[in-house]
């Protein structure tokens, strides 16, 4: 039994598509899995059960990536292809059954729109694996001890990135004596290029106190989010992950719509600026230029503060806070 799953190269968008995948899965026990992403993704499936083959494509121009994917895919007879990208190579492929996502409706959450490929009642809820090597190393770069604050900081965007100097204060507050993790340990994650734009952020504990997972591959982050606390950061693809990884995931937003790309699941939550997202994005002065301000700041620390004080306590009372 063969499956070609093809999916996004926005880190996002493949998390999210990671439940369709986990459904092929459970439904052909033992099947043998090949992974068509972006390399941007594709260290997200370094651990997929049965995994034969991981195929990384660079977007090229006039769509030549499709061409030559489909050329190195037709060499081979599948039983399932599964094509979350809606790629009309999939058409051309000799496979027993064609799972072809079609789905176009942004006013339904990412998960619903992507799971409508399988037709089915509940949408799955996203899945991030790992093994044991991912595991080992994360037990050494995140001991146990104290607990874990984890925090994304960058954003793809600066006009979604809440100020880096408000997330130091968040730091502050939510780790200090009177914090809901007091004297925790910080672990701060980003993409190898953003380190510059979010470097202060390491420097908001001693550094004794803080993990540095600015770069490291997708698995080994979401094996460490499994042993973290909490996890608070912008609209991003590693907010993703950590609500994929099962942490207490708070999702910061602005000019992005919370309700197609809020955190999934029951231990996750969102907030965002007191404009909504058409006030923010249909005003005359708004821009989507790269490098614009932050259209977060209206976003008050107070309110961050408390709703990641009120998910983290969401199901304990008060017991941690008294």
């Amino acid at each position: 039994m063969r499956i070609l799953f093809i999916t996004s190269n926005r880190i996002g968008d493949a998390v999210l598509s990671n439940g369709v995948l986990q459904a092929m899965l459970d439904q052909y026990p033992g099947a043998k899995v090949t992974v068509a992403v972006g390399q941007a993704s594709a260290s997200l499936y370094e651990a997929v059960p049965g995994l034969e083959e991981i195929i990384a494509f660079k977007k090229q121009k006039y769509h030549a990536h499709w061409l030559k994917l489909w050329a190195r895919c037709a060499k081979k007879r599948w039983d399932v292809v599964v094509d979350m990208r809606g790629t009309g190579i999939s058409y051309f492929l000799w496979t027993g059954r064609r799972l072809v996502n079609s789905a176009k409706d942004d006013k339904v959450h990412r998960i619903v729109e992507l799971s409508k490929v399988l037709n089915s009642v509940e949408p799955p809820s996203p899945v991030v694996w790992t093994d044991d090597s991912h595991n080992q190393k994360a037990v050494e770069l995140v001991p146990d001890g104290s607990k874990i604050l984890a925090v994304g900081p960058a954003a793809n965007w600066s006009g979604k990135q809440w100020p880096v100097e408000n997330f130091i204060e968040l730091i502050d507050a939510l780790t200090g004596a009177e914090g809901v993790l007091p004297d925790a340990r910080l672990m701060v994650l980003a993409a190898p290029h953003e380190r510059e734009q979010i470097k202060s952020v390491l420097t908001a504990l001693p550094p004794e106190r803080v993990v540095d997972l600015i770069g490291y591959d997708l698995v080994t982050a979401a094996a460490c989010l499994k042993r973290s606390d909490l996890f608070v950061g912008n609209d991003s693809g590693l907010m993703h992950l950590a609500a994929a990884a099962g942490v207490k995931t708070l999702g910061l937003f602005g000019p992005s719509p919370e309700w197609r790309y809020h955190p999934w699941g029951a231990d996750c939550a969102c907030i965002r600026t007191p404009e909504g997202y058409y006030e923010m994005t249909h005003h005359p002065d708004f821009d989507y230029s790269h490098g614009v301000e932050s259209y977060m700041k209206t976003l008050t620390l107070d309110m961050v503060v408390n709703a990641a004080a009120e998910l983290y306590n969401r199901g304990k009372g008060n017991a941690d806070n008294s």
